[in-house]
């Protein structure tokens, strides 16, 4: 190993200065000429059936280049696989938890978007929520996306080994229910898109992200 020069070796952070420094660059701190800002207006309800959207006063507000809504994207779904695109860019019909995206607003500063939120007027037919997965599953009238029976989104079998072999072989056999806390991952920075289109009309996407491919194919 003494021949290698990086394989085995211990190697610097390339970014630990500028982090112990305070002076690293997150996504949040990128600033591009010509710039605009986006907000997102959210829902206050976990379960509830969007009845209208007034864009009209916010679409008025001097700075603001754009507000869009669910009419927009067409009720276009994605998903990080196949089989679970089930999710909406902005929600056309229906807000299935709290902070669920309505609209969205482009303008020329932060403060200027902000107050296009609140100038954005929605009306809601709020529904009753489901907190509880298996009060969820047993049920045939509460259903959060009306695809889904039960509120089941999709069944994927696992097929390894042979369980009840195992299960004849085991010492001992525990089953009970367990529960996990909410968990979230990559918290490193706050969390922020910036975008443009460069000069070639490629799309230039900077944002804190676990899947780097998994986010480019939506947006192609």
């Amino acid at each position: 190993m003494s021949d290698y020069t990086i394989i085995g070796k211990r190697m610097p952070r390339v970014d630990s200065r500028a982090k112990v420094m305070g002076k690293a660059k997150f996504t949040a701190d990128l600033k591009l000429p010509g710039m605009l800002v986006g907000k997102i207006k959210r829902s206050p309800y976990a379960h509830a059936r969007i009845l209208n959207i007034d864009t009209s006063k916010a679409e008025a507000l001097p700075g603001v280049k754009s507000v869009v809504t669910g009419k927009d994207t067409e009720g276009v779904k994605w998903g990080v696989f196949a089989y679970t695109r089930d999710q909406e860019f902005i929600q056309t019909q229906k807000v299935r938890y709290i902070g669920d995206e309505v609209a969205g607003v482009a303008a020329v500063d932060e403060e200027t978007a902000l107050k296009a939120l609140d100038l954005i007027e929605v009306d809601y037919e709020e529904l009753p929520p489901v907190f509880d997965p298996m009060e969820a599953m047993a049920s045939q009238t509460e259903l959060i996306h009306e695809e889904f029976p039960n509120n089941v989104n999709v069944h994927v079998n696992i097929d390894t080994g042979n369980v009840d072999e195992n299960f004849e072989k085991a010492y001992y056999i525990r089953e009970d229910t367990y529960v996990a806390p909410e968990e979230s991952y990559f918290q490193a920075e706050p969390y922020a898109i910036v975008a443009r289109f460069d000069h070639e009309d490629c799309l230039e996407v900077w944002c804190p992200n676990g899947g780097p491919h998994m986010k480019s194919k939506p947006l192609s």
